[in-house]
Parts: structure tokens; sequence; C-alpha cells
């Protein structure tokens, strides 16, 4: 059975480089190259099937596993992606910033509060158990942070997560486009002081008052961009 590879010829060149400055040149070379390792990791990812269950065209499926958690241990990952998006981050015109639930399975519960562990990417909301996904991307293809808080934080309170995520936005970053649920003075603040025009719809009157602003005036926003705010969708 033929697999479906996602690593372009083009995106391989600039990884392959990436890799080359942070990979260790001790020790033997693998039997299974970095490319196939990283189509094999983004194959688990885009399945969701175990390790165990890896086609054989990468090989030994509990070395791919191992070589998995080294790279993780060593924040290899880590440091790949943000290499890779900080000459990207150069060239950015405009920002879309939005967040989404993740529900937790009801077996997800785990033990009475007690001897449960505390996780600060899990939390109780309206729906039970639940973890939220914060993202900003340029387009609808690409990611450029992804940060993870309890299912109960506020939108406006995850921009901060993901602001901290992010590199250096770049200076050519003109815009950052988000729905209404991140209207907020704080934002806006961090991305006036920036120069980054903020695209951001105004929560109704009600909906201000109740999350303690006191705004009076009408805020003009670029309704243009904000039509093609469901990119980050």
């Amino acid at each position: 059975m033929a697999l479906r590879l996602l690593i372009s010829d083009a995106v391989w060149a600039e990884v392959k480089l990436v890799l080359r400055d942070l990979k260790h040149a001790a020790g033997r070379p693998p039997v299974l190259s970095d490319r196939m390792f990283i189509e094999a990791v983004l194959y688990q990812a885009r399945t969701g099937t175990t390790w165990r269950d890896l086609p054989e065209a990468f090989g030994d499926w509990n070395a791919v596993y191992q070589r998995f958690r080294r790279w993780e241990k060593r924040t290899l990952w880590k440091r790949l992606w943000e290499r890779i998006h900080s000459s990207k981050n150069e060239r950015l015109q405009a920002l879309f910033i939005d967040s989404t639930i993740v529900r937790a399975h009801q077996h997800a519960a785990g033990p009475p509060k007690k001897r449960r562990p505390t996780r600060p990417d899990s939390g109780r909301s309206r729906g039970s158990l639940s973890t939220k996904l914060h993202v900003a991307c340029p387009d609808d293809r690409t990611g450029i942070s992804f940060v993870l808080s309890g299912g109960e934080r506020h939108d406006a309170v995850g921009f901060d997560l993901v602001w901290q995520g992010l590199l250096a936005a770049g200076a050519g970053l003109g815009a950052a486009v988000m729905d209404k649920a991140y209207d907020s003075q704080a934002s806006r603040h961090v991305l006036g002081a920036l120069g980054i025009e903020a695209v951001i719809p105004l929560r109704p009157a009600l909906e201000c008052s109740y999350r303690g602003s006191n705004r009076t005036e009408a805020l003009a926003y670029d309704q243009e961009q904000d039509k093609v705010r469901e990119k980050v969708e």
C-alpha cells in the first residue's frame, strides 16, 4: 500500500538546513532518514494510530517512538519549530488569532480532586472538563503559535498566552485580526504599542459592562479584513 507523504521537496530543503544546525553530528546515522522519520510522526498525528500500528515503510515502530521521545527530551521539536518560523515571521502582513474548545472524554474525569494532579491546560467550564486551544496563524494553512489553557479561560485572557508564544512578529506585521471576544483594552494596548492595527469588532455594551469595561466611544476597525477572519478556523 502506497503511503501518502506530506513533506514536499521545497519544505524539506528548508527543514534540512535547520536540522543540520540543531542536531549533533556524533554517533551512527539512524536507519530511517530524518525526512521519513518526520513523515512517520506526521502520519501518527494525522491518523491517530498507535505507534505499534505504524506502516512497515517506517521501519521498527519502537525505534521511531524512542527517537520521537529523544527529540522531545532535547527540545529539538520546539527549537525546530521556532527556527523555521523566525524567518517567516519577518514577512508577515496580518495575523489571525482565535481559540477552540477541546472536550475531554467523560472517562477523563480521573480520580477524586484530592488525588488528581493539577494541569494548567485543563479546567472545568460549562461543558465540564475541557481544554482550550489558542492559535495564531497568517493564513488557513500555517500555524505560528499554539497555546493550551484550561477550558474556562476567556479568549481575552488567552490573547496574552498566544502573544507570549509568538516570536518577534516582525516589523512588517500590519494587523491582528480577531473576533469580538478579544475586545479588551489590554489587547489593544499591546498591539498599539507595536504599531499593529487591531481588527477587532466591538462587543455589545452589555457584554462590555459585564467584563468590567468602561468604554463608551465607538472604535473603528477594518471591516474588509474582518471578512477574511475565518482563515484561522
